[in-house]
């Protein structure tokens, strides 16, 4: 994971929507008709059908003429340029380079959003509170509800601010013991790669990581998840989950909340949603027991440290009202899952880049093994001590955002410094690959080199020019608890194996909500132990 609530509720508004209230009107009469009526009034409904479409491109149209962009489909938009083959985001550089700062995207033949890329640009839009907008992001409503990714308007406000505590750095400090026990488990798991040598798949190894690290630090369970066999089904519930989402957004008649409740992946989606639902309600329900112990039997709680769902549900506003049953689910299920894939695939993606550039790994084992001289775990004091390593993470982050795109619905009109101008109402995605592999901001922007966030080349740039944790008001709330955890893991990884590139598995990058790769992200490994 409302007054003045500016985002629009789910409904039936897309071209979809009104054919599906076409549909609705004209069956019952169609039944009386012999077939040499209803042929004609069924090519009408579909000549009205079209017009309605061709009005609403027309105005779309109007709304982006400002900006030109690659030719699209009058129906189906650029929704046929984006295949899921591993290419998509290749073609979102490619135009990026043609048609410079934006560039309309068409998803059917209404939804249009204008693909900005340039940190001037993004700058005009983070820098607002904005709301997320109501296309895409509606779509994770009946998985996440109303939490902080989607909510907007006051009850936005109102959760950022309560649940800002649960991120201090008081909070985060003796998570790191925990990250680095959930790490240790990983690794351990590895010890049979690193003797057979052979290539393995990490984004499998990291989720389960980064979902035990979770429920450890947030919410207190020790789910054994990664020792647990089989597959977890958490996990595989958020992998389609996100693969839905994704899908529903690019198949423009599955905008329609009716169209797609009746299709086999609208089915699928309640599925998964229900696994996911029931792991939430299963967390908080014992929780819930516990306090309700301690408060019968008069126990003073002794916890060491306070996790995010102590945070969740003591959280007070002035009015010393709380959050709802139905809010507090919503934000547990969004922490849920950005406070595990999202960094699974950060961790994943720098595992492979530092597998791909040796040189720049062994400059971080050099840093690493003395501040973990006799010790297997790295303590809180020991997350500044690695700078080389910060940089090389930072730099897979540029190459690798594990949050590819976001976007943003404006409430008023917008106009960017060149003087162009976008109505409210329009949609603006902001496409962080885009920004971060833009060639007018990073020199040989597809190599690896940690020294460009040294602090004297850092100081050179916007600071819009890298925000793989989003910017401004509605930045990442989590955003140093996940580096936080890339750093601990990165550190005692290093220390014990040498990350080595598979050449004959080379992921090809595919955007579903996180950056995952359509053929899985493969390396092998050696013991550090053994190979020196």
């Amino acid at each position: 994971m409302k007054i003045n609530d500016n985002r629009a509720r789910p409904r039936l508004t897309d071209s979809s929507a009104h054919a599906m209230q076409l549909y609705e009107i004209f069956p019952l009469n169609l039944e009386a008709l012999s077939i040499n009526h209803a042929l004609p009034l069924a090519l009408l409904v579909c000549l009205v059908i079209v017009v309605r479409l061709l009005m609403m491109k027309r105005k779309g149209m109007r709304t982006m003429e400002p900006f030109p962009g690659p030719p699209a489909h009058w129906l189906f938009g650029h929704v046929k340029e984006f295949r899921q083959d591993g290419h998509d985001l290749e073609k979102i550089i490619r135009w990026s380079e043609q048609y410079p700062f934006a560039f309309p995207l068409w998803f059917g033949p209404s939804l249009s959003i204008l693909n900005i890329h340039h940190p001037s640009y993004v700058k005009t839009i983070l820098t607002t509170t904005e709301p997320k907008d109501d296309y895409a992001y509606k779509f994770f409503i009946p998985w996440l509800g109303d939490g902080l990714l989607v909510s907007a308007g006051q009850k936005w406000f109102r959760h950022r601010r309560l649940l800002t505590p649960g991120f201090h750095y008081d909070v985060l400090k003796p998570y790191v013991k925990l990250i680095s026990d959930s790490t240790k488990v990983m690794l351990d798991k590895w010890e049979l790669y690193a003797k057979s040598e052979e290539s393995f798949e990490l984004f499998k190894h990291v989720s389960l990581m980064t979902l035990d690290s979770i429920m450890k630090c947030a919410f207190s369970c020790n789910s054994n998840c990664q020792t647990d066999s089989g597959t977890n089904p958490y996990i595989q519930a958020v992998f389609d989950l996100c693969h839905l989402v994704n899908l529903r957004f690019r198949v423009f008649p599955y905008h329609s909340k009716a169209i797609f409740h009746l299709s086999p992946h609208g089915y699928k989606f309640r599925k998964a949603a229900a696994i996911a639902h029931n792991h939430t309600a299963e967390v908080i329900r014992k929780r819930k027991e516990v306090l309700k112990m301690e408060k019968e039997q008069g126990i003073v709680k002794n916890k060491r440290y306070l996790d995010f769902l102590d945070i969740l549900l003591s959280a007070r506003d002035e009015n010393q009202q709380g959050l709802s049953d139905e809010d507090i689910r919503a934000e547990v299920d969004t922490f849920m899952f950005e406070g595990h894939d999202t960094t699974a695939s950060g961790i994943s993606w720098i595992f492979y880049n530092l597998a791909c550039n040796p040189e720049h790994q062994e400059k971080c084992r050099e840093e690493i093994l003395p501040v973990l001289d006799g010790k297997d775990t790295l303590e809180w004091e020991d997350l500044n001590k690695i700078p080389y390593t910060t940089m090389c993470i930072k730099e897979s982050l540029r190459l690798c955002p594990p949050v590819p795109g976001i976007s943003r619905k404006l409430t008023k009109p917008l106009t960017f410094f060149d003087g162009r101008t976008v109505p409210e109402g329009c949609t603006i995605g902001v496409s962080i690959y885009g920004i971060h592999l833009n060639a007018t901001v990073w020199e040989n922007p597809y190599v690896f080199d940690p020294l460009r966030f040294l602090p004297e080349n850092t100081a050179k740039r916007s600071p819009h020019a890298f925000v793989p944790f989003s910017a401004g008001p509605r930045n990442c709330i989590g955003q140093n608890f996940a580096m936080n955890e890339m750093k601990v893991a990165v550190a005692l990884t290093l220390k014990k194996y040498r990350l080595i590139k598979d050449p004959q598995h080379t992921p090809k990058m595919i955007p579903q909500v996180v950056l995952r790769s359509i053929n899985g992200i493969h390396i092998k490994i050696k013991s550090v132990e053994n190979d020196s």
